[in-house]
């Protein structure tokens, strides 16, 4: 028999492709936005299952929303994507970050135990709870360090997880993503900052792209990737914690380099530095050791920051 899966924060980027994949393996899949009736899931469309989908209208951060949605779903699985996803917003909105993602996740949980449902539950937890490794890449034994309010809240989610897996029995993992990218990203991330100014450029445009800290390094991995691992962590025999990573580490200055280079264009003569780019607290250094995941579950990442560039330059549209 098909199983049933129901992913929150279905319009966004991860939420997308793995409602591919899980359509791809015959699922039959709901996924929840704060208003299903209004919103738009242009990259559902994009992806050909926005008529695939089952849509609900659920807000994460209320109890009775949550709940009903659950209800309605009864879902094998849950995936839980949706809160609040920008670092660099939740310093300008820290209540509402705590709220979406902290109570969001203790919601989900809280319905799954009310209900008694053995639902198997996925929380997408995140690479910033380590903060700066000091050029060490983060297994999941490695301590949580969090520099942001959007660290702290996912650190707050992370442990309701691990609370509810020991002392409720729950099937319920963490995956603990590392930077993943792809063309659904929105224009707001720097990946696709730099790679969209870098198109424009080559296509006569005068401006000049102005960024902060070119010296911080990220693991960059591709996204259709990391939400194979998502449903991999549901079919492990034990529910689990694992970090999803490249286990490769690249500055800003070499994303931006390579981006450039594509079009053929010498990142030097067209990019900025401005300190008013800067967050309040960055991470100088964030990589992964996603041994677990490859011993576990099978999974490695097969694309690295070269190749997410390439195929991100690659699907730019001409103007």
């Amino acid at each position: 028999m098909s199983k049933t899966a129901l992913i929150t924060g279905i319009g966004g980027q991860d939420g997308a492709y793995l409602a591919q994949l899980l359509v791809g393996k015959g699922y039959k899949v709901f996924g929840t936005s704060r208003d299903a009736g209004v919103s738009r899931f242009d990259s559902l469309a994009r992806l050909g299952v926005a008529g695939q989908v089952s849509l609900l209208s659920m807000a994460p951060n209320d109890f009775k929303s949550t709940l009903t949605a659950i209800s309605k779903a009864r879902p094998d699985e849950i995936y839980h994507l949706a809160g609040q996803t920008s670092v660099g917003l939740s310093f300008d909105q820290p209540s509402e970050t705590i709220e979406s993602i902290t109570i969001g996740t203790l919601n989900i949980l809280e319905s799954l135990r009310f209900l008694a449902l053995p639902a198997r539950f996925y929380h997408a937890s995140s690479s910033e709870c380590f903060g700066d490794t000091a050029g060490e890449p983060a297994d999941e034994n490695t301590p949580f360090h969090p520099v942001s309010p959007y660290a702290v809240a996912k650190c707050a989610a992370h442990w309701l997880v691990r609370n509810y897996r020991e002392a409720n029995n729950i099937y319920a993992a963490n995956g603990i993503l590392f930077n993943h990218e792809s063309e659904l990203r929105p224009a707001r991330f720097v990946t696709q900052k730099v790679v969209q100014a870098a198109y424009r450029i080559s296509r006569g445009s005068p401006e000049k792209l102005t960024l902060g800290d070119l010296s911080m390094s990220r693991d960059w991995g591709w996204a259709p990737e990391y939400v194979d691992a998502m449903w991999r962590i549901l079919q492990a025999d034990q529910a689990d914690d694992f970090v999803i990573a490249t286990g490769e580490a690249n500055s800003l200055q070499d994303f931006v380099k390579e981006s450039f280079a594509c079009y053929g264009l010498d990142w030097t003569e067209h990019v900025r530095h401005s300190d008013q780019l800067k967050r309040p607290n960055e991470i100088p250094w964030s990589q992964g050791k996603p041994e677990k995941a490859f011993k576990i579950l099978g999974w490695h990442a097969s694309k690295r920051m070269r190749d997410v560039v390439k195929i991100l330059c690659d699907s730019q549209t001409p103007l």
